[in-house]
C-alpha cells in the first residue's frame, strides 16, 4: 500500500519548479512510469507535483536555424503521428511508433520515456539489489537474459526507452530547468553509468526538470531508421534495438551514426560500425560488416550472448533496408 501524499497541478513553470524544489516532492507528466515505481516500493513521496497542464512544454515548433523543438510534455502518440518527424527525422517516429502500446504511447510524454527508471526485475521486485543501496547485483548469477552485454557494472540493466536511442543518433540536447536556472545538455552526456552513479540514470538533480529537446537542422542526403527486435508485438521493451543515421551522397556514405539500445545501461554508441561505414559506398558487404563491428567489445553474461548475434543481424538488416 502507498502512503498518504500531497497532489499539486501546476500551473505554470515556475510554480512547478518551486514545488519541486521541496522534500520529498516528485514530478508527474503522463505517470506512466511514476505510478509504477509507487506501486513497487522503489521510493516514497511526500508531493507529486503534476506538470501535465503547462502549456509551455507540450508540442513541437520550427527552429530559428531550421531544427525542432520538442515540448517534454509532447506525448508519445504524437511524435509517431507527426508528418514533419516522419520525412525528416525518420528514426525518432519510427522509435515513438515501437513505444509500450497505444494506449501507453496516448498518455506517455517524451520527457518521461527518456527518464523512466530501469525495468530489471530484480530492482522492480522485492530484491535488496545494488541499485537499492545493497551490495548484489543479482542479474550477475541469476536470471540475466535481458540484461546488458556492454557494461562494466556494478549494476546489469538495459535501459528502456527507445526514443533515447533514436535521440542520440539525431545529437538531440536537452534543456534542463532548476533551481539554478536553465541549461543545456548533449544527449549523449545525459545518462550516466553504474559505474558513475549506481543509484541514478541521468544527470538531472532532485529538483530539476528535463523541459525540452532540440534537435539539429537535418542535412542534404541525410536517412535515418529505428528497428526494435522484441519477445511480443506490443508491451515489451526492446530485447536489443538499432538507430541508424547516414549521410548519403551517390551511394557514398560520409558520416554514420549507428547506436543500440536494449543492450546497455544507456544507450549504446557502436563505434567501430560508424567509423567502418565513413567514406565507403554502402552495399549489402559493408552492411554485413558493419553488424559485425557494432558488436565488438560486448561481454555477454550466461544467458544473454543471443543479444550479441541479435545486433550484427539487426545493424546489417537495418543497413539494406536504408539502402533498399
Amino acid at each position: 500500500m502507498m502512503k498518504p501524499f500531497a497532489y499539486l497541478k501546476a500551473k505554470t513553470p515556475a510554480e512547478a519548479l518551486a514545488a519541486l524544489n521541496s522534500k520529498g516532492a516528485r514530478i508527474h507528466a503522463g505517470g506512466t512510469d511514476l505510478l509504477g515505481c509507487l506501486h513497487d516500493h522503489l521510493f516514497t513521496v511526500d508531493k507529486v507535483v503534476s506538470i501535465s497542464g503547462i502549456k509551455e512544454w507540450s508540442g513541437m515548433t520550427g527552429r530559428p536555424d531550421g531544427g525542432l523543438k520538442i515540448g517534454c510534455l509532447t506525448t508519445i502518440a504524437s511524435i509517431a503521428a507527426s508528418a514533419v518527424l516522419k520525412e525528416k527525422y525518420a528514426v525518432l517516429a519510427q522509435a515513438a511508433s515501437e513505444v509500450a502500446s497505444p494506449q501507453l504511447r496516448e498518455q506517455g510524454t517524451i520527457g518521461g520515456n527518456l527518464c523512466q527508471r530501469p525495468r530489471c526485475w530484480y530492482y522492480r521486485g522485492d530484491f535488496p539489489c545494488a541499485r537499492k543501496g545493497g551490495e548484489t547485483c543479482f542479474a550477475v548469477e541469476g536470471e540475466n537474459q535481458n540484461h546488458a552485454i556492454f557494461s562494466n557494472g556494478p549494476c546489469f540493466f538495459v535501459h528502456p526507452s527507445d526514443t533515447a536511442v533514436a535521440l542520440s543518433a539525431l545529437q538531440a540536447r536537452l534543456t534542463v530547468a532548476g533551481p539554478a536556472g536553465t541549461r543545456t545538455v548533449p544527449i549523449e552526456s545525459f545518462f550516466l553509468a553504474p559505474e558513475k552513479a549506481i543509484d541514478r540514470e541521468n544527470v538531472l538533480e532532485p529538483a530539476e526538470i528535463l523541459t525540452e529537446i532540440h534537435l539539429p537542422a537535418p542535412a542534404a542526403g541525410a536517412r535515418s531508421s529505428y528497428r526494435k527486435i522484441r519477445s511480443r508485438q506490443s508491451w515489451d521493451f526492446a530485447l536489443t534495438s538499432v538507430a541508424l543515421w547516414l549521410q548519403v551522397d551517390k551511394g557514398m556514405v560520409s558520416q554514420a551514426r549507428c547506436w543500440l539500445g536494449g543492450v546497455a545501461p544507456a544507450p549504446w554508441r557502436a563505434a567501430a560500425a560508424e567509423k567502418l561505414l565513413a567514406g565507403k559506398k554502402l552495399n549489402a558487404a559493408l552492411a554485413a560488416s558493419a553488424g559485425q563491428a557494432a558488436a565488438e567489445g560486448a561481454v555477454p553474461m550466461r544467458d544473454n550472448a543471443y543479444k550479441v548475434e541479435m545486433v550484427k543481424g539487426a545493424v546489417e538488416e537495418s543497413l539494406l533496408r536504408l539502402l533498399a
